[in-house]
């Protein structure tokens, strides 16, 4: 998979709206990841504006929100700002230190957010949304209650496939694999691996994990947000999500083909 598309954030084909409707995915797509601070909300947003371009109904639900207090604009302003008004944000709680959902719920005197709370949210949005993006908060386990539920709960109750947002530098291989595993430990699908940031320059271990990701996760990397695009004035942000996405994900970055594809199709028994 070519890392092209990050040298220029910002380049479009200028293909027309509503290309590739068909590839568009629907229904409830949760967007986890192998950290925090990986690209995860600009993955999103880039997930929305392509789903808008193919003429769907977008939501993006936030379970929970930390780090933020008030009226502050948090994930799912930005992902509006970026993608468009046309989506449909939602939120279910927020807190003000940037700490895992449950702790900082506790030391902000809050509830937590229980799966079932999130399932039931995903589900409404579902019945009037085209596509309902769940994005979570740090990695896939981390918790958000007292009772240490985890977005992995709110998806297993959605039967709902998970994204994974990847770094791409040393280190992330082995994150990417765990994460994996835990997703299929649960029974819960792995819908693919997207790069949330991806440098303008890549080092030696960022391009040779490209060609590893695949048989890592047991599922196709299907994309890769360039470095800085949070930071592309919303109009090329929209033009240019499409070149980062593979046509599953409503995009038209050509998928992947080679040894690692065919040792993660091996991996996930296809």
């Amino acid at each position: 998979m070519s890392t092209a598309a990050a040298a220029d954030p910002g380049r479009g084909t200028g293909r027309a709206e509503g290309a590739g409707a068909a590839a568009a995915p629907s229904g409830v797509l949760v967007v986890s990841g192998t950290g925090t601070e990986i690209g995860k909300t600009v993955t999103t947003a880039a997930l929305a504006a392509c789903a808008l371009r193919a003429g769907r109904t977008v939501a993006v639900l936030k379970p929970a929100q930390t780090g933020v207090t008030g009226e502050e604009p948090g994930d799912v302003a930005e992902v509006r700002r970026l993608a468009g008004d046309g989506v449909t944000g939602a939120e279910l709680a927020r807190y003000p230190e940037p700490l895992a959902p449950a702790t900082a719920a506790r030391r902000a005197g809050l509830p937590g957010v229980g799966p079932g709370e999130i399932a039931a949210a995903a589900h409404a949005l579902a019945e009037r949304h085209a596509l309902v993006l769940v994005e979570g908060a740090g990695g896939l386990l981390v918790r958000f209650d007292g009772s240490g539920s985890t977005l992995a709960d709110a998806a297993r109750l959605l039967d709902a496939p998970v994204l994974v947002v990847a770094a791409a530098g040393l280190g992330t291989l082995n994150a990417t694999a765990l994460t994996s595993e835990a997703l299929r430990a649960r029974g819960l699908t792995c819908r693919g691996v997207v790069i949330g940031s991806a440098p303008t320059r890549p080092g030696l271990a960022a391009r040779c994990n490209v060609d590893e990701f695949a048989a890592e996760a047991g599922a196709p990397l299907l994309g890769a947000v360039p470095e800085g695009a949070g930071a592309l004035p919303p109009a090329r942000f929209r033009s240019a999500a499409p070149d980062w996405l593979a046509p599953c994900l409503g995009g038209h970055r050509p998928a992947p083909r080679g040894p690692s594809a065919a040792r993660a199709r091996a991996h996930a028994g296809g």
